[in-house]
């Protein structure tokens, strides 16, 4: 994915003993699977205090009881709780859990040291090799988008998934000066295609445009470049860069990647760190158990990029991947028009909100910076259900490095 630019308050890991307040609605008494003393109501609202390292069974203890979780708060910010329906509070025991980690946010300051930055410059680049230039699009989709592969052996360029490079096309601009970089999201974790740490791949889709002053078709230049180069040629590369779009280390996080076209780069490195059989081998600190759910906007099914990739990983583990399309100009939306992302996540709203109230769910937005407002409306519809402000929310995940955004 072509990036114009990369974007570069760090809130504390979470220790064992901190609470969270559940509101939880529609549980039913069942004395067989209800391991708390206290009474629990019927109908309206019941508030829970958690411990963090209790979250996870309490969740699962609320699910078999039937309830629904409405919101999670840190007990520090609940404060009085105004216009609730009378409430039956019920303590989880806190029984230490030496198993239990605490989670770790996508950008902890003890790692971020460890993400390299710039370690080729423009005045001094990498020169790589082509090693394959793949079509992503079937017969019958729109555009030209290709999977580029560069050789990373005889340098020290290496990266971390969610970050970017950059591509200084071969050349001179109108002006008879060299073109300036092109940053492009990398679409391979750290030990590229071929698990050996010396390949870098990219997404790249060939820009074309109608000029607004002549009417004629404009190509952009470095992905027109890269979209044609031939397998052995060599590619000036820059980076790599960027620390907004990093995974976090935590392998029972919650995971949500909204993307469109080519912006699925980065969500294809962190699916295959979290699911190829050969990643999980090579990562033995780290096993990806959480959910991990993409929601994937393109024109037509052959606009699908990486649809096989998408599908196996699916197939093979149903329990911690969904995934959803919003084909747009094959599906329809509620309203009888196309089927953007934005109407994905509408549709979705409900299960979105209540995942994002969780402390280690991370929310990832990549591609067209056009469905920013359709997503943001979609999600505020929902937040006002639950008397939330959509954007002071978003700005609270922001600050918690749980909230995501390169768009272009």
């Amino acid at each position: 994915m072509y990036n114009p630019s990369v974007s570069g308050g760090n809130a504390s890991s979470l220790a064992g003993s901190r609470l969270f307040l559940y509101e939880v609605q529609g549980l039913r008494q069942n004395a067989e699977t209800d391991q708390m003393s206290n009474p629990i109501r019927k109908s309206g609202s019941v508030f829970i205090t958690v411990p963090y390292t209790r979250m996870n069974q309490e969740m699962q203890r609320i699910t078999r009881m039937g309830g629904k979780i409405v919101s999670v708060r840190p007990m520090e910010t609940v404060g009085t709780i105004a216009n609730a329906t009378p409430t039956v509070i019920e303590s989880a025991p806190v029984t230490p859990e030496p198993t239990a980690k605490p989670m770790t946010q996508a950008t902890p300051k003890a790692k971020k040291a460890d993400v390299p930055v710039n370690i080729y410059k423009p005045n001094s680049p990498y020169v790589g090799k082509v090693l394959s230039n793949e079509p992503l699009v079937s017969e019958g989709g729109l555009g030209i988008v290709q999977h580029i592969t560069f050789d990373l052996s005889e340098g020290d360029l290496h990266y971390v998934e969610g970050q970017s490079i950059g591509i200084i096309p071969a050349g001179t601009d109108a002006n008879g000066k060299p073109h300036k970089l092109r940053l492009y999201s990398i679409a391979s974790t750290r030990h590229g295609d071929h698990m050996d740490d010396k390949t870098v791949s990219l997404c790249v889709r060939q820009l074309e445009y109608k000029s607004p002053e002549s009417g004629e078709t404009v190509y952009g230049v470095c992905s027109t470049y890269l979209c044609n180069i031939e397998p052995g040629a060599e590619v000036k590369i820059t980076g790599p860069v960027g620390k907004e779009m990093l995974l976090p280390d935590d392998p029972d996080a919650t995971i949500i990647m909204l993307a469109t076209g080519t912006g699925i780069a980065p969500f294809r490195a962190y699916l295959w760190r979290m699911f190829k059989e050969a990643e999980r081998k090579a990562n033995s600190d780290y096993q990806f158990k959480g959910l991990a759910w993409l929601i994937f906007g393109v024109p037509y099914t052959p606009n699908i990029l990486y649809k096989e990739e998408l599908e196996a990983i699916q197939t093979e583990y149903p329990d911690n991947f969904r995934l959803t399309y919003a084909i747009s100009r094959e599906q329809q939306n509620p309203e009888g028009g196309r089927m953007y992302i934005q109407h994905r996540v509408a549709e979705h709203a409900a299960e979105l909100w209540q995942l994002m109230q969780k402390p280690n769910t991370h929310t990832y937005m990549c591609g067209l910076k056009g469905m920013e407002d359709g997503i943001d409306a979609g999600m505020s519809a929902e937040a006002s259900k639950h008397g939330v402000d959509w954007t002071e929310f978003r700005k609270q995940m922001k600050k918690e490095h749980r909230w995501h955004v390169e768009t272009y």
